[in-house]
């Protein structure tokens, strides 16, 4: 082979040889970091729930069993469970079934008003129910009335607000999706209104109303923040195992209860992702979509439900807004700015930390994600399907159970993770971890709409992986990436179960500083404070929307040149 043949030769195993480097970095780094900052977290808090003095036994679970405690609060979760899933999803169909099925006008004031409780700390919810419904609530004194709020209907009420967006979006999903033409063979058939609801639309969104159960559920049985504020003496496994953790320096016990908690949220996550399989296997290809015409009664019926529950939730956060800046409550309505000069709970320091902490975990996580999806398309199925499973897998962690896994495992100085400890770092990345799987997910949407054509005419061109991933991968995916790190800057500014045993007195985030001044009894500064962190979600709701449509614009503009 003469020197001129040998040349490309060359060049073709290096480019294979950076290629096959760059995907393995693609793939390692993210997989080195799932297993650092999950799995082997996971381990260790399994290690030390079995962990009786020097060696391994169940004796712990031996006496969690034995505890009326625990099953009192085993028995208080499920029943808070099994009742806001109902009324979530109950509530959420007729929203979506007003949205999707129905033709009135005002759709997009119901749209903007039904995501207000994710852009919110879950216990803000809670505290507008106080302000309407406690001792000295707005409601309560108007009808004379002592509403005893603390307990069971407070927080089915605190943990339906906060679960009906998912149940909403997840439902609406499954309807829009219904074929048009099925609808317009019922009513050439003479079929009813009612029955082509009881026979078309119900079977059609089974697996979508099933899907939004198992969601609703995992995120009730889970929630920290409403229980923690207006649970009051009705106690859950969340709360529990704050009392073990915090309360009594327990951590083998609150060990124990973690993993009872994981355990149905697990079963919980793994139904509802059979349910999403099915729902994605039934759905046709080529669907014409469905443009309800004006039913007067059906529609003024969803309508008006559809506005009523709306009220609802505008109400609840609204009166926290509104405390915020009333002088005295209930004793002085005059309106005042003087519970914004926050001192105690270490001021806005924690506002800004958090801040500083969910651009850093959104950036990194869009990065790790990015890298994650683009590696695995490169690596044979049977490499990057277990990749994958593990990848999922934090969505069925609660919360409170993957914080507690961080404060076990980085709280000792067994491991060279210790210096992460007591660092804005650690929260940053529990932050991301926690949401890891829907960041996951949505960046996988994006990689799965790429046509293998453009990668394949980028090769045959001379182009490596690392160009083709800056100039074709990362521009057609942009909008997916641009989704998804909005999406974890908001997330981890609300979040508290995740962060509330990481945090320390010289570092602390904004929805554990609510919850402190909640506990002093600064319950309009608690206002104020969570009024702050909503400003900047709302901030960054309206920055995604306009960097969106600008990238939209942008697309357009290049189309038709």
């Amino acid at each position: 082979m003469s020197l001129q043949e040998q040349a490309p030769a060359r060049a073709g195993r290096a480019l294979f040889d950076f290629d096959r480097l760059l995907t393995l970095v693609c793939v390692g780094l993210p997989l080195l970091g799932l297993i650092l900052f999950f799995a082997y977290p996971m381990l260790i808090v399994f290690l030390r729930s079995i962990t009786v003095g020097d060696s391994f036994g169940l004796g712990n679970y031996a006496e969690v069993l034995s505890s009326s405690g625990f099953w009192r609060a085993t028995r208080h979760s499920l029943i808070m469970g099994g009742a806001t899933t109902l009324l979530s999803v109950l509530l959420g169909f007729v929203i979506a079934h007003g949205l999707y099925r129905c033709a009135f006008p005002g759709k997009w004031l119901i749209r903007g008003i039904i995501v207000l409780p994710l852009l919110a700390p879950s216990l803000v919810q809670a505290l507008g129910l106080i302000f309407l419904l406690g001792r000295n609530g707005v409601i309560s004194r108007a009808l004379g009335v002592e509403i005893e709020i603390y307990g069971f209907w407070g927080l089915l009420i605190a943990n339906t607000l906060y679960a009906l967006p998912q149940a909403v979006m997840i439902i609406g999903a499954a309807l829009v999706l219904l074929d048009a033409r099925t609808y317009e063979a019922a009513d050439v058939m003479g079929a009813s209104s009612w029955r082509q609801f009881r026979d078309l639309t119900i079977p059609s969104a089974r697996f979508g109303i099933m899907n939004a159960g198992f969601v609703c559920f995992t995120i009730t049985i889970t929630d920290f923040g409403n229980a923690a504020v207006i649970g009051g003496d009705y106690s859950v496994l969340a709360t529990e195992i704050y009392s073990q953790v915090v309360g009594q320096r327990n951590f083998n016990m609150g060990a124990v209860v973690g993993i009872m908690l994981l355990l149905p949220t697990v079963l919980s996550y793994a139904i509802e992702r059979q349910a999403m399989k099915r729902q994605q296997a039934g759905q046709a290809t080529g669907q014409v979509p469905y443009h309800p015409s004006f039913a007067p009664f059906r529609d003024l019926s969803m309508a008006a439900l559809s506005l009523l529950i709306c009220a609802c939730i505008v109400a609840v956060i609204g009166i926290v807004v509104y405390a915020s800046f009333v002088a005295l409550w209930p004793y002085n309505m005059s309106l005042s700015p003087k519970h914004y000069d926050i001192t105690l709970a270490g001021g806005y320091s924690s506002l800004w930390i958090t801040i500083l902490i969910s651009l850093a975990a959104a950036a990194g996580g869009t990065v790790a994600v990015f890298l994650l999806g683009l590696g695995l398309r490169r690596l044979p199925q049977a490499l990057a399907q277990p990749i994958q499973i593990l990848a999922a897998m934090p969505a069925a962690v609660p919360g409170m159970v993957l914080g507690l896994a961080y404060i076990l495992t980085f709280n000792s100085t067994a491991t060279p993770l210790y210096l992460l400890y007591g660092t804005a770092a650690l929260i940053g990345i529990v932050n991301f971890y926690h949401y890891h799987t829907q960041a996951f997910l949505t960046a996988l949407t994006g990689f799965r709409q790429l046509p293998a054509a453009l990668e394949e005419a980028a090769g045959s061109l001379g182009a490596g992986l690392g160009r083709t991933a800056r100039d074709i991968v990362a521009p057609f995916i942009a909008p997916m990436l641009v989704s998804v790190f909005f999406f974890l800057f908001m997330r981890s500014m609300v979040t508290l179960s995740a962060v509330v045993f990481l945090t320390t007195p010289e570092l602390s985030v904004a929805a554990v500083t609510i919850m402190r001044l909640d506990d002093a009894g600064l319950t309009s500064q608690a206002a104020a404070f969570s009024t702050c962190v909503m400003a900047v979600v709302c901030v960054a709701v309206l920055s995604m929307k306009f960097t969106l449509a600008l990238m939209r614009q942008r697309g357009e503009s290049g189309e038709t040149a």
